[in-house]
């Protein structure tokens, strides 16, 4: 286990979450570690530099997006789940499996989620 509490790890997890939907370059930096590695359906362990050119950017197509849960896993990992509505209305959740050593994430593992329905 990484030096940091899981309760810790939990933290960085929001703030990187919260850097993503801010934008805040400066801030992902500083949270996401060099040999991060990022994996979605749509992207097969891609590295960190990879990760900011392709996926980082993507914030501003999201409207309201929020953060519904996070929490500690087995190990260093944390749980996030995540609504958010695009520009067309439509609103979706996903979950990710992040990795966090030593302050900063080492891996992430999206899991999309189906279109949410209702209110």
């Amino acid at each position: 286990m990484s030096k940091q509490s899981n309760g810790s790890n939990v933290d960085v997890v929001r703030a990187c979450m919260e850097s993503y939907i801010a934008q805040d370059r400066a801030a992902a930096d500083r949270l996401i570690a060099e040999d991060f590695v990022f994996t979605s359906p749509q992207d097969d362990r891609i590295h960190r530099a990879a990760f900011f050119e392709r996926c980082f950017p993507t914030a501003d197509r999201l409207r309201s997006p929020q953060i519904i849960e996070a929490v500690p896993a087995s190990g260093d990992g944390v749980f996030i789940a995540y609504e958010y509505e695009l520009e067309n209305g439509e609103r979706y959740r996903n979950v990710e499996l992040s990795t966090v050593r030593d302050g900063r994430l080492t891996e992430t593992q999206v899991f999309f989620g189906g279109r949410v329905h209702g209110p």
